[in-house]
């Protein structure tokens, strides 16, 4: 019999180029349990101090010492930080307000600090009352602009925003920098937004400040994720670590990677049930959420969603997972009435793309596909690039017999796969 030696080579070569595909298509997996394991330790959350314990004794019904109230908040803050227990949230509110109230000296830096915490609790509307009242003693301090900038951005009022972060534009200061980030994250300018973060890396490094420090690395730590840059997303969740072992926005960052990038949901898992043994924060369930759905074990999702529901009703929490909730309730036909009227409100709370888009999904699931068209050429189209608020454009377009404009972005999303995470990636390719 005779041999095609010529045929066979070229069967060898074929055979060789597929075995060299497949391996290049098994991908290394950006993390390593040997880099955080010694950072998910159980670690009882601080709630007191000498120095809380000091300022806190002082303190009584009749009380007017404002070093008190101040030194007594900013510790109530770290303590919400740590654990993410709101009742300390609230406690410093309470602390601020008595200091708001007895401040005759320098009153404007109380009123920046509760308005600061008003922003935290997603109270916007009256986190801009203070910043105002700061303003009209205090207009051309840079840390008042600062705060009224801050307070527009969340409002939407992207136009005074941009005025505002004119009169303290210092491309050598920090707050302006991460400032300058913020505005081009708005703008969906990813590039321009790493560069400003990148300059505030070098800032808080040089200067060895870590406050600035813990916010730039987390920070820059999701922008990377964004830009598809996985490896120093991770990088700089663990430079995060290094610096405060317990913070647990990194942690969930890493549990993010090792669930949408490295397909390892069991560890991502893990990663969750550490965090949650010091600090608790409804979202977190959500995520656990997610991963149970994507190992189809309905148990574990049911038990997840039932605590974020079981955190997220408490009433301290106000309006702060209004934005989950929506979600939630628009995912469940049972439940779509409460989406609209929720996302009216968050609407009213704060006009955002990102609060309009919300709306959009809600009138959808409600059956009134046309006013959700009308939402999302009005209030989201060209005005936020977020991949949440692309997929409800979506799915808004689909809706409305609209198949060129559900392609195109289509495509983008499927771009943004690691950042929807493969759930949701799941339901692009639906479209």
């Amino acid at each position: 019999m005779k041999i095609n030696f010529l045929l066979l080579l070229s069967f060898l070569l074929i055979i060789s180029c597929k075995d060299s595909s497949s391996e290049e298509k098994q991908e290394t997996p950006i993390s390593n349990s040997e880099d955080y394991n010694n950072f998910l330790a159980i670690q009882k959350a601080r709630t007191t101090s000498p120095y809380f314990e000091l300022w806190n004794s002082k303190i009584t019904t009749d009380s007017v010492e404002l070093p008190s109230f101040t030194a007594v908040a900013g510790q109530y803050n770290m303590f919400f930080e740590s654990t993410g227990d709101i009742a300390y949230l609230k406690k410093a509110e309470q602390a601020l307000e008595k200091a708001v109230k007895v401040a005759n000296i320098d009153k404007e830096t109380y009123y920046r600090s509760l308005s600061r915490n008003y922003i935290s609790q997603h109270r916007f509307k009256e986190a801009l009352i203070y910043a105002d009242s700061a303003a009209q003693l205090s207009k051309s301090i840079s840390a008042t602009q600062h705060l009224l900038f801050d307070v527009h951005m969340e409002l939407g009022n992207y136009t005074k925003a941009d005025s505002i972060k004119k009169l303290f534009a210092d491309p050598e200061d920090f707050n302006y920098i991460i400032r300058a980030a913020k505005w081009n994250d708005y703008k969906g300018k990813l590039d321009m937004t790493i560069m400003f973060m990148e300059k505030a890396k070098e800032k808080a490094e040089a200067s060895k400040n870590r406050g600035q420090l813990l916010w730039v690395y987390s920070n820059i730590a999701d922008y990377y994720g964004h830009d598809g840059r996985i490896q120093d997303s991770y990088e700089h969740y663990l430079k995060t670590l290094e610096i405060d072992s317990s913070n647990a926005y990194a942690k969930k960052g890493i549990a993010w990677i090792v669930y949408s990038k490295d397909n390892n949901s069991k560890e991502a898992t893990r990663i969750l049930d550490s965090v949650l043994t010091g600090h608790v924060s409804p979202d977190y369930y959500l995520l656990k959420a997610k991963i149970a759905e994507f190992e189809n074990d309905k148990k574990a999702k049911k038990t997840a969603i039932d605590s974020f529901w079981k955190l997220a009703n408490n009433p301290a929490y106000g309006d702060m997972y209004n934005t989950y909730k929506i979600e939630m309730f628009a995912e469940d036909p049972s439940t779509k009435k409460e989406a609209l009227a929720l996302a009216e409100q968050e609407v009213k709370n704060r006009a955002t793309p990102e609060t309009y888009q919300l709306l959009a999904l809600a009138n959808l699931v409600n059956g009134n596909k046309e006013k959700a068209l009308e939402i999302i050429n009005e209030h989201v189209v060209d005005k936020t690039f977020e991949p949440t608020a692309l997929l409800t454009m979506a799915k808004v377009y689909k809706a409305n017999m609209m198949p060129a404009m559900v392609k195109d972005i289509k495509e983008e999303l499927l771009e943004a796969g690691y950042e929807m995470g493969p759930v949701t990636l799941r339901e692009i390719h639906t479209l």
